[in-house]
């Protein structure tokens, strides 16, 4: 497994994987690795003839009062989760190789970036759009692997793909979970252990929710016993918590034939948590 930090020696040992490989995986990631992580590597692995995993806490995708620098940076105990996994190469640069001096290139994906953590984080998903066109570009997969734990960001990626005409084929993976049911995430080592406990509230009201919703009950009533339901399990509060156009993410008040999902974000402790559920 290669170890890369520059770009020249990437493109040139992606050049190599291709002479010998027909077909080239990505699973883009900020490091920290969990099993779901993992599960994107093997998703990966199915699809393609070579997996590259880049592992790059991208400055940009954080705003002025969010945890950049708090944010786990653990490098080799992540290279040593991928290598039973036949990873062959990480592409791990540093901030410098990525954004050099002068940088000064943005990209802003309308639609599926509006609600959500799109308007709780201002310009969240312009640094999400950016980081995952510029990999991209740099190593020019076949496939991408993203898990569906971020289902808006997933969003937004699948419709920029589509609008540039990149010609890759994005691979949501469901949601991988502990065995309670919270939705892994590197920012669940954030939690201590009371807030960790109480935190499985959030996935039971999505479960709840979405069963509700499905026998017919008015969203909006759904949507809002939902969020008491999480602020009086210890939640500090819900960001959000509502069902949406799983490829558009509209807003919507009541079931249909389109996929659908439940989406929720709350502050538990110094922590935010995402879910959703499809519905």
């Amino acid at each position: 497994m290669q170890i890369i930090n520059q770009l020249e020696i990437l493109r040139m040992a992606t050049a190599s994987l291709r002479t010998n490989q027909k077909r080239l995986a990505l699973v883009p990631t900020m490091g920290a690795l969990h099993d779901g992580h993992l599960q994107l590597v093997r998703a990966a692995k199915t699809r393609a003839d070579a997996v590259i995993v880049s592992i790059f806490v991208n400055p940009t995708q954080f705003g002025p009062n969010e945890d950049l620098d708090a944010y786990p940076r653990t490098l080799e105990a992540d290279v040593e989760k991928l290598r039973p996994l036949g990873v062959d190469l990480v592409w791990a640069p540093a901030a410098s190789e990525v954004y050099p001096a002068g940088f000064a290139t943005s990209i802003h994906v309308e639609g599926p970036s509006a609600h959500f953590c799109g308007g709780a984080r201002p310009g969240h998903f312009d640094g999400v759009a950016l980081i995952v066109s510029k990999l991209f570009n740099q190593i020019t997969p076949d496939v991408a692997c993203f898990g569906e734990k971020d289902f808006q960001q997933l969003a937004v990626i699948r419709r920029f793909v589509r609008d540039l005409d990149f010609g890759i084929e994005i691979v949501g993976v469901p949601t991988m979970r502990d065995p309670d049911g919270l939705a892994m995430s590197s920012r669940n080592a954030f939690l201590s252990a009371e807030d960790r406990k109480a935190a499985i509230a959030l996935p039971i009201a999505l479960n709840m929710a979405a069963n509700a919703v499905r026998s017919g009950e008015d969203v909006g009533v759904v949507c809002a016993r939902a969020q008491s339901d999480i602020v009086a399990a210890g939640f500090k509060s819900v960001d959000y918590f509502a069902l949406a156009d799983a490829e558009t993410l509209i807003l919507v008040d009541k079931i249909s034939e389109q996929p659908l999902r439940l989406l929720a974000a709350a502050r538990i402790g110094n922590t935010r948590l995402i879910d959703n559920i499809a519905v």
